[in-house]
């Protein structure tokens, strides 16, 4: 099995929660754009308005939901990986059901269980993908079957003189 070569662990935790909150951000903008735009009084200016309002107001939440699953997560993982003594892919599976069973652990005992096979199963594609990937992008540096075994020499083209 490879070995992920990543960034410390405590500047991993504080990088992983900053890119969620703006991956949070960024989506939640958008789908929030388009929400408040069809729900707002009809006329141009008026959904407009309504678009605007929508993201100023939902968006930084949303991002800040997806700062705690991200931080949550990278504590978790780094946890892992200190306990565990290596950083593999079971680290991220075992991260992403202990993040859902511990952000559902309000709702009781049925719905941390699905949280949590609902996380383990979401970064298990996500690691699967990501192993797929690796694997096809490292197959395309390979060197193909070489054509011939002994390089041409100058003398093997003959005499192009002779088609003067």
């Amino acid at each position: 099995m490879e070995e992920y070569v990543r960034e410390p662990c405590p500047w991993r935790i504080v990088d992983d929660c900053g890119g969620a909150f703006t991956m949070g951000a960024i989506g939640g903008g958008i789908f929030q754009a388009v929400k408040g735009f069809r729900n707002a009084p009809s006329g141009v200016s008026l959904r407009m308005r309504g678009s605007l309002n929508a993201i100023r107001t939902r968006a930084p939440l949303l991002g800040g939901s997806f700062a705690v699953w991200g931080g949550l997560f990278s504590m978790i993982d780094c946890g892992l990986v200190k306990v565990r003594g290596k950083e593999d892919p079971w680290n991220s599976i075992a991260s992403g059901a202990m993040t859902g069973a511990i952000l559902s652990a309000r709702s009781g005992p049925v719905t941390m269980v699905g949280s949590a096979a609902m996380g383990g199963i979401l970064l298990a594609l996500i690691e699967g993908a990501g192993i797929l990937l690796n694997r096809f992008a490292s197959s395309q540096f390979q060197p193909g079957p070489q054509l011939s075994e002994e390089p041409m020499s100058a003398s093997s083209f003959g005499d192009y003189r002779q088609y003067q």
